[in-house]
């Protein structure tokens, strides 16, 4: 799989990144059982063995026992770590944390921030995560007092490069504004189903700032991946059906699946998104990265855009 740049950072990775969510195979972390642990085991490897190299985590996906299971595979493959870049999220807490009443919230303290780092370490076995992530905007979060964590994590080693996830443009602007070292990714959601990202500025930031977008949902939660099925009670049924006959006729002139098609597509927009699969079946995540190697026309491109939108171009 061919590589891109992470931001103005020194990481480079594969153009497609493997997304951790699902290796648990529940959200429950009561619910892990040793089949699902090993499943998740598989879809590492099957991903690594893919050409992936970019693997994303955060530390509520199953209250870390995703980062646990890949920690497992970390020290079952000696070499891996190397191979890789690594990356994981903080800032949102879970409900009844750390006090029976208290809410889901976001939090960007720095101590919380600090403490959660060096839960995701401890969990994946590691002295340092490449990229670490903001996961999600903290209205209460006070820059300056997020850019003093950064410093002191990457002064201590724990983390080489820093970024946000679903940061807005004026968000992003905030923060960096009080960092000392730069920002290289902001993870947002972004795919054929969802385009906000073209009209909300957060791709002209990317491309003018040098940020690396990393896409989440660039198969719309398995959406575009399927043919869209008849539902005439839906209002945008005649929409969603206009865009799923535009990726099947592309993706048979091409000779390919749907989310292939799906996922050159993003990878075609000059900010370099990387799109993250997040599927732990191995036959899907080895066909997916068959998008790496596709290169839409600009006329495929806008064809699908204008289906997407559903309507043509003013």
């Amino acid at each position: 799989m061919k590589t891109v740049r992470i931001g103005k950072s020194s990481l480079t990775s594969s153009r497609l990144a493997y997304g951790c969510w699902r290796l648990a195979g529940t959200n429950d972390p009561h619910q892990l059982t040793p089949e699902r642990e090993s499943h998740g085991r598989a879809a590492v490897l099957a991903a690594h063995e893919a050409g992936y190299t970019l693997f994303d985590h955060a530390d509520i996906y199953c209250d870390g026992t995703g980062e646990r299971i890949f920690g497992q595979v970390l020290r079952d493959v000696p070499g891996l770590r190397e191979q890789i870049v690594l990356a994981s999220k903080c800032g949102i807490r879970m409900a009844g944390q750390p006090e029976a009443t208290a809410p889901y919230r976001y939090d960007f303290s720095a101590d919380y921030i600090i403490s959660s780092c060096e839960g995701s370490l401890q969990r994946l076995g590691v002295e340092t995560i490449d990229l670490y992530q903001l996961h999600r905007p903290d209205f209460l979060g006070r820059p300056d007092e997020v850019a003093g964590a950064f410093s002191r994590l990457l002064e201590a080693g724990k983390v080489r490069e820093f970024g946000v996830s679903n940061f807005r443009p004026s968000q992003w602007a905030a923060l960096q504004r009080a960092c000392p070292m730069p920002l290289v990714a902001n993870q947002i959601e972004l795919s054929l189903c969802h385009l906000d990202a073209f009209q909300d500025g957060t791709l002209d930031q990317c491309l003018a700032e040098g940020v690396t977008p990393v896409a989440w949902g660039p198969l719309g939660g398995g959406r575009l991946a399927r043919v869209a099925a008849v539902d005439l009670q839906d209002p945008h049924h005649a929409h969603k059906l206009k865009l799923s006959d535009a990726l099947e006729a592309v993706a048979r002139e091409r000779g390919v699946s749907r989310s292939v098609v799906a996922l050159a597509w993003l990878l075609r927009h000059p900010s370099g998104i990387v799109p993250i699969v997040g599927s732990t079946q191995p036959d899907r995540i080895r066909d997916c990265a068959q998008a790496d190697a596709l290169e839409l026309t600009r006329e495929e491109w806008y064809r699908l855009h204008e289906a997407a939108y559903g309507q043509r171009l003013p």
